[in-house]
């Protein structure tokens, strides 16, 4: 056998093995089902107009009109010309979903830790740690895809980085283009930006180490050649990040022109988003123990206790049958941490973050402090708005660039979740060093032992400190009526039963990591023993709480997953209307599903974290409160109605149409006064903006004046006008200045907001045709761009390749 062979025989053999890991934990997919992602049953409602205008005409419209009024698509899973890096990604994930992306923590994290210097086996083992730590698996149950996808390429990119810091400068920024680029690809900045503060930490900590070292000149190479890589991998990325860019100044996430609130009251002023939408999700002090202990503070927000469980008791002594009982108990509310909602706790572990201890005592170095710093700074910055913390969140908010473009800061612990592991390993590694003295590892696993074996008898004995009172008990007892103080208090006892299970399990645990490192010590066990040992305690530790949240409860037939939604009596009526216009869906099961009405109609619902900044304020200030001028003015011809548990199509009579001529027009100075105005505006005949090239001005409409839509698709709209006066059309549409170009008779021609979300545009008397085309001019560059990148990272690759293979062999001459 070759001796090249021989070499990448292990890891060749670790790679099938992470496959059949993947598919194993995922079994279902082998028999055709798939997993039931909620986020995706919104995300297929939201995107299903675009994925019928590909299938109908072979192209790609970057603009849906299913969702919101309307909005682009380039957060909807448009697709790109010359996005080959997607290709790469595509090819990347073979597996079946969500198996793909278990497979890629596991691929990633193996490549970080082989690059490391790890040997194989310790980096197998170090891929279970990671690929299996519940917040990662938790987001694949719930179909959080996109923070999946970009999580997995987050030690790829590492990986290059660290190469390029050992001199390896070729592969180092080959590995790092290809990787950020696919960490770019997975469309989820907000993994990408924590990525970027983890490697500020990591450049920190190379920076010291060079000084120390006199090295500087090769540090500040490394980091030239990195910004190359990464100006590089953007270009790769080039149309979904200038899209991306141009796109959130009108979003959600970007600064609002307005000063006030629905009710008035003075509105935060912001950049981004609000510090409270930051900061709902921040995690408490106390949350920090659920990473070392999984139900410490009760598990998720919906647990199943079972039939011994003191809630199941409550059921039936209050007259519930035992069929009923084990029914309500399955989603009993145990959590009593201060967020709104949790899936399930973030839990890395307790063998791992046994081993991250034992690794404190024993790493030295640059790694070793880039990996707890980059720790730290996750922990702290996920405590959000919790104290004593809250004042470094709001320096972030404040002065970090791009920090208040995201929310639900607790997700940031991902980095920790990511150094953890990496640690540990290296603990692992640290005490297989013959060179490292016997007396050194002895003295680390004592101080580990005490303190996370300490830890955990702590909470055990004192256990009685705790009152386990979660936040919305007030709203139980108001709920529960007579029975409010009974339920209560067998919440409490199954939220004190679960901390004692939990908490003896990871003391148990602990002991069993201890034991075996102290039979390695004392040679009653061999290296690869220990590996097994631990292997099978991490696999045991981590998939038995996975279980408890993802498993194959979670998987449905493949219909139920692509086809989520069946239409109803409303819906088949509604269908029958080949017209132009909007749907609003006042139905409970439209509150349920904000994203069902986008699947079949042009819906002023839908589900996205970045929706249009302006509609989601016109939304709040009007549509929520059913202002009938503004439904009108936005042509909702239909409003989904529920009489006695029956949905029935509301006709509106009075919606305005596609298009119409106004009398009056109406300069504004202020976004304020232009939202405020609309509550009682006659949207009909009367129009008001605050463009600057608009003024206020007074048209005659004939009577005989007429517009009407001839043809629409989602990116194209043709009109057919008639009027013997000069007049001003405004047309039922989402403004958005950015790729939506209008035409008077074939000539281009400006057209301007109006109504503070629509479309004006002064037409001359006579006969026209007016025609809307969405033609994004971000697309065509980023595509160049993009085809440019990716001829020039191809020669580098073999360039670079060749140049690597010529250095071997003459080393091997």
């Amino acid at each position: 056998m070759p001796l090249s062979f021989k070499k990448i025989l292990p890891h060749l053999l670790v790679l099938i093995g992470f496959v059949v890991i993947s598919l194993a934990y995922f079994s279902p997919v082998l028999k055709g089902k798939q997993i039931f992602q909620s986020d995706i049953k919104h995300y297929i409602g939201m995107a299903q107009q675009q994925k019928d205008f590909r299938a109908q005409t072979g192209e790609e419209t970057y603009w849906t009109n299913s969702a919101f009024g309307g909005m682009p698509t380039y957060q909807l899973g448009a697709k790109y010309p010359h996005n080959y890096i997607k290709k790469l990604d595509l090819s990347l994930r073979f597996l079946p979903r969500p198996a793909d992306y278990l497979f890629l923590y596991f691929l990633g994290f193996y490549v970080l830790l082989v690059i490391l210097k790890v040997e194989y086996k310790l980096a197998a083992l170090g891929a279970l740690a990671f690929g299996f730590s519940t917040y990662l698996i938790i987001i694949l149950g719930v179909g959080h895809n996109s923070k999946a996808h970009a999580i997995a390429y987050m030690p790829l990119v590492l990986s290059g980085i660290v190469l390029t810091f050992r001199k390896k400068y070729i592969l180092g920024f080959l590995l790092t283009t290809v990787a950020l680029g696919l960490e770019i690809c997975a469309n989820h900045f907000q993994m990408t930006y924590y990525l970027m503060l983890l490697v500020i930490v990591l450049g920190i900590a190379y920076l010291i180490d060079a000084y120390r070292k006199k090295r500087l000149p090769h540090f500040f190479k490394s980091v030239g050649i990195l910004v190359v890589a990464a100006i590089l991998s953007v270009a790769l990325n080039a149309t979904n990040v200038l899209a991306t860019q141009e796109y959130v100044k009108e979003s959600t996430r970007g600064k609002s022109e307005l000063t006030i609130n629905p009710d008035g009251s003075p509105r935060e002023v912001t950049s981004g988003l609000s510090r409270d939408y930051i900061t709902e999700y921040s995690y408490g002090l106390l949350e920090t123990f659920n990473l070392y202990i999984p139900r410490f503070l009760g598990g998720g927000s919906g647990e199943d206790v079972g039939k011994d469980s003191a809630s199941y008791k409550f059921y039936t002594n209050i007259g519930a049958s035992p069929i009923e009982a084990l029914n309500e108990v399955k989603h009993t509310p145990t959590y009593w941490g201060n967020q709104t909602i949790v899936e399930a706790p973030a839990y890395v572990g307790a063998v791992v973050l046994f081993l991250f201890v034992f690794a404190l005592f024993l790493v030295k170095g640059r790694l070793k402090w880039w990996l707890v710093g980059g720790s730290l700074l996750s922990l702290i910055l996920s405590y959000g708005d919790s104290e004593p913390f809250a004042f470094i969140t709001n320096f972030f908010i404040d002065y970090v660039p791009l920090y208040n473009k995201f929310r639900a800061v607790s997700s940031i612990q991902v980095v920790l979740e990511l150094c953890i592991p990496v640690l540990a390993i290296f603990g692992l590694s640290r005490l297989f060093n013959q060179y490292e003295k016997d007396e050194n590892k002895l003295k680390a696993l004592k101080f580990s032992a005490l303190i996370a074996g300490g830890l955990a008898l702590v909470f055990l004995v004192f256990k009685g400190a705790f009152d386990f009172v979660g936040a919305n008990d007030g709203y139980y007892r108001q709920v529960y009526g007579q029975y409010g103080e009974a339920f209560v208090e067998a919440l409490r006892e199954d939220r004190k039963s679960f901390f004692t299970q939990d908490t003896l399990r990871t003391l148990i645990l602990v002991l069993l990591s201890a034991g075996t490192i102290f039979m390695f010590l004392r040679k009653k066990l061999s290296e690869t023993l220990v590996v097994v040992v631990f292997a099978g305690l991490i696999l045991f530790d981590l998939v038995g709480v996975d279980r408890r949240y993802v498993n194959n409860d979670n998987f449905v037939s493949g219909i139920e997953v692509t086809k989520p939604y069946q239409p109803n009596a409303a819906d088949k009526e509604i269908i029958k209307d080949k017209a132009h216009f909007r749907v609003l869906d006042l139905s409970t099961e439209g509150s349920r599903a904000p994203a069902r009405a986008a699947y079949f109609h042009n819906s002023l619902s839908g589900y996205h974290a970045a929706k249009m900044k302006r509609f989601d304020e016109l939304y709040d200030f009007h549509i929520a409160r059913n202002n009938m001028n503004v439904l009108n003015m936005l042509n909702t011809k239909y409003i989904i109605a529920e009489e006695e548990g029956q949905v029935f199509p509301y006709t509106n009579e009075d919606a305005n149409g596609n298009a119409w001529f106004i009398s009056d027009l109406e300069k504004v100075n202020s976004a304020n006064e232009e939202i405020q105005k609309l509550d009682s505006l006659n949207t009909n005949v009367k129009a008001i903006t605050t463009s600057e090239v608009l003024n206020t001005k007074q048209y005659k409409v004939d009577s005989t004046a007429s517009i009407t839509l001839t043809e629409h698709k989602p990116n194209y709209l043709k009109y057919k006008s008639s009027n013997q006066e000069e007049g001003f059309a405004v047309f039922s549409e989402m403004y958005y200045g950015q790729g939506w170009h209008s035409f008077l008779d074939g000539q281009e021609v400006p057209h301007q907001r109006v109504n503070y979300v629509l479309r004006g545009m002064e037409i001359p008397s006579g006969a026209h045709t007016i025609e809307f085309k969405f033609e994004p001019q971000v697309v065509n560059t980023g595509s160049s761009i993009a085809l440019a990148s990716s001829i020039m990272f191809a020669l580098l690759l073999l360039g670079g390749l060749f140049f690597e293979f010529k250095s071997k062999t003459n080393e091997s001459a």
